[in-house]
């Protein structure tokens, strides 16, 4: 039941939800930061590194910056799909895609719609 009062309450207002998150959520945040420290330190010394040898050392060291610094900023994934609360306070979920093929699935238009709506969902 706590488990559904979780879900309903994610459903209803994500935002004040992940303020509410318990620790662990909060230690893989800090994880993701300090792995995206780390990256950074690792990177600005390959740039500095590429500055007194070649150029394409230097860009490398780059990339890995910018690569950390989006490792740490972004949340992880959330493993379960979120659903609507229903009148009665059940959460609904999504029902699970399935993948057609293309001449299955009909038009273009038709496949597009439903990539964005898997889309939507996934997030």
């Amino acid at each position: 039941m706590l488990e559904q009062m979780e879900q309903a309450l994610y459903a209803e207002d994500p935002k004040f939800a992940s303020q509410m998150q318990g620790a662990g959520a909060k230690a893989a945040a800090r994880r993701r930061i300090a792995v995206g420290v780390v990256g950074v330190l690792v990177g600005l010394t390959l740039v500095l590194v590429g500055v007194n040898t070649t150029m394409w050392l230097g860009a490398a060291g780059f990339a890995v910056m910018v690569a950390s610094v989006a490792f740490a900023l972004t949340p992880p994934r959330r493993r379960t799909p979120l659903g609507t609360v229903q009148p009665d306070g059940s959460v609904r979920r999504p029902a699970a895609t399935t993948r057609k093929t293309s001449k299955q699935s009909g038009s273009f238009m038709h496949r597009l719609e439903e990539r964005w709506d898997r889309r939507r969902d996934e997030y």
